[in-house]
């Protein structure tokens, strides 16, 4: 990000001094202090992004939206807004912005949909530039391309986009890291709704009272706090596709609610008089087995057998092992990329090490091991001696059952889950997402083992 170009407009002095000093380090960073002075700067100079305030003086944010997407080759856009404007920010992403922060706003959320914004729009030129530039632009952020080469994952790319164009909702299930994620965005991209947003929730990372609220959003004054109006997923994601990711962990309570979304496209806001149509398509993931939680009373028969219009099952990276050394190549280039390294050659060695591995996180696993070990390469070729010490945390090799290169008598599965939890929360300083990430969990269920095995004085 360091030759990114960005522009920030906001009349607010003290919201100029915070972005500068948290994105100076990273990009090239410009100031303008009202709409007017930001819409002069773009005609006079290129900018990459440019993020701007919702309502300013001179002219609004919008305006300078216009202006920016009406630019050949013109710059991605971040609106801010704060909630009493959130309707403009709706109005914003349909008019082209890339996303849009809510105010306050931490600087990791700036810095995360800063980053967001800039590879879409690499993305989007790479694609320009190769020819499918109209296309490009109607596709939403990914996490990686679409990388498959080994014919188990070719069935499933081959099956998915023949059922993309439809309006079917669709369940996608598959073990934690498998790619689920990628391949709903691969079919949003490939349906007639292209053209709208993609909008994804993980049903596990809030609790139920905030979730609600999220998904169906809440009128003024419905529960204290609530002094303005705020719509929720399913209303933003209109005209478009919305994500359920980790749908089987949705409380009950909310099931019923969604059934009803499923079976009338309407919503009903927290403390609203009237429901409110919505036009989407419903896209859910799942790394449980839903007929066991149907079976187990956990999840809604009805609710299940709605959403399993189409199901997909994603193979585990396991069971696709060609998939493995083209996955491994593109995240050792972008990894070495994003971190300003030499992008390394991977050894025969390194390849045969890492197919031979299980990797029980999958795709997930496997870049979080790769990107260490680009960050540990010394050379112009990665030997496994780079991967030393990534091994810690990293993949799990086929028949595995050594500690220290001496064979150990199995623990039980309690004691190894906890030593995992603890290593693993420790290497990440503490951060419960990034361990979530890495072990291939929701962050809930991070919190509920944390609680369950006393692990707050321990990490």
């Amino acid at each position: 990000m360091a030759d990114l170009k960005v522009l920030i407009a906001d009349d607010e002095p003290g919201m100029r001094l915070a972005l500068r000093e948290v994105l100076r380090s990273r990009c090239q960073v410009t100031e303008a202090s009202d709409g007017r002075e930001a819409i002069a700067l773009l005609e006079a100079q290129a900018f990459d992004l440019v993020v701007t305030d919702v309502r300013m003086p001179e002219a609004t944010g919008l305006e300078v939206l216009a202006k920016a997407t009406a630019l050949p080759q013109g710059p991605a856009v971040i609106v801010m807004t704060a909630f009493a404007t959130i309707d403009d920010a709706v109005s914003a992403m349909r008019s082209g912005a890339a996303d849009y922060l809510i105010k306050p706003f931490s600087a990791d959320v700036a810095i995360e949909a800063i980053e967001r914004a800039a590879r879409r729009r690499t993305e989007s030129r790479r694609a320009e530039a190769a020819g499918s530039g109209a296309a490009s632009k109607r596709t939403p952020p990914q996490t990686h391309p679409l990388i498959a080469e080994d014919p188990a994952m070719r069935s499933t790319i081959e099956f998915v986009e023949a059922i993309a164009d439809s309006e079917a909702t669709v369940l996608i299930t598959g073990e934690s890291g498998a790619g689920k994620e990628i391949i709903a965005r691969h079919i949003h991209r490939r349906s007639r709704r292209s053209a709208g947003p993609f909008v994804a929730v993980n049903c596990a990372a809030l609790p139920e009272t905030l979730l609600e609220s999220e998904l169906f959003g809440f009128e003024k004054g419905a529960f204290t706090g609530a002094v303005q109006s705020r719509p929720g997923k399913f209303e933003l994601a209109s005209g478009g596709t919305i994500l359920l990711d980790e749908i089987s962990e949705m409380p009950m309570s909310l099931q019923a609610k969604l059934l009803r979304v499923l079976q009338e496209r309407t919503i009903d806001p927290i403390g609203a008089r009237q429901p409110v149509q919505v036009d989407i398509r419903v896209l859910a993931t799942s790394n449980r087995d839903m007929m066991a939680a149907v079976e187990s009373g956990q999840f809604r028969q009805d609710l299940f057998y709605r959403l399993n219009v189409i199901g997909v099952e994603i193979p585990p990276l396991r069971e696709r092992p060609r998939d493995i050394e083209p996955l491994a190549l593109y995240f050792a280039r972008k990894h070495a990329v994003r971190n300003g390294r030499p992008v390394p050659r991977l050894s025969e060695e390194v390849l045969a090490h890492l197919a031979g591995q299980r990797w029980p996180g999958n795709v997930r696993e496997l870049e979080n091991f790769v990107e260490r070990a680009v960050l540990l390469t010394r050379g112009e070729v990665m030997t496994p001696d780079d991967l030393r010490l990534s091994a810690r945390c990293g993949a799990t090799p086929m028949g595995a059952s050594t500690r220290g290169g001496q064979e150990t008598v199995p623990v039980t599965l309690a004691e190894m889950e906890r030593k995992m939890i603890v290593t693993t929360l420790r290497d990440t300083g503490g951060n419960r997402t990034r361990a979530a990430e890495i072990l291939g969990v929701s962050v809930r269920t991070i919190r509920n083992k944390i609680h369950e095995y006393g692990l707050k004085e321990a990490v």
